[in-house]
């Protein structure tokens, strides 16, 4: 069990990325959140084991079908406790 915090880049918000990224994290079992940050980016804090995490990774490249994702940057953090998958409107 591993939890990681992944920022992705590109044209990733107003296009459903969130809602898309929330069905794929609790079809892999992963618990944590999605959310929008202020300089256009979304952030992903993730929970679960090692595959499942490294599957939500390539997910994240590619995003909702009306995504561009330039880039992701993944980040190790320490395992938090983490219930569904969620976004969060900040």
């Amino acid at each position: 069990m591993k939890c990681i915090r992944i920022v992705i880049h590109g044209k990733v918000q107003g296009v459903f990325y969130r809602q898309y990224c929330v069905a794929e994290a609790l079809r892999l079992g992963i618990t944590g959140y999605v959310k929008n940050l202020p300089d256009g980016t979304v952030e992903i804090i993730a929970q679960g084991d090692n595959n499942a995490l490294q599957q939500l990774c390539e997910w994240c490249k590619i995003g909702s079908p009306r995504s561009k994702v330039d880039r992701i940057e993944t980040f190790d953090l320490q395992l938090e406790k983490l219930d569904g998958f969620r976004i969060i409107k900040e």
